[in-house]
């Protein structure tokens, strides 16, 4: 099974691919970071599927909300780590297209970066 997530707005994106292509809309707003695990592997299940399944990762890179992008990065950079998978992060309205040409080409980022579509604004500290 193959999976396909964007965290770059409040309504995150999931698709899980095998023979069938499943397509998932949340909105997890500012609770990403608490649920995103939970749906991925709720999904899973309804599908009869574990995490040993998942055989490649696809991820938004961005332009995006920067903590959107960096926690659903993070959590498939971290998956792709620990199940020992590829995973490939793309951009751009076919970015799910693309992505699947690269994982099925053998590609892996082995660790993808967001794109925020500019400089990050840092602020300065108060104290």
């Amino acid at each position: 099974m193959i999976v396909c997530l964007d965290t770059s707005t409040p309504t995150c994106r999931l698709t899980l691919l095998d023979e069938n292509t499943y397509v998932y809309e949340w909105e997890a707003s500012r609770e990403l970071a608490k649920s995103l695990l939970g749906f991925l592997d709720e999904k899973l299940a309804e599908h009869r599927a574990a995490w040993q399944n998942i055989t490649g990762l696809a991820i938004f890179r961005g332009p995006g909300s920067f903590t959107g992008l960096r926690i659903g990065i993070t959590v498939m950079n971290t998956l792709a780590d620990g199940l020992g998978i590829p995973i490939v992060g793309t951009i751009g309205d076919d970015w799910q297209a693309e992505a699947l040409s690269r994982l099925q080409a053998g590609e892996n980022d082995q660790l993808v970066l967001p794109e925020y579509g500019g400089e990050a604004h840092i602020t300065t500290p108060k104290k």
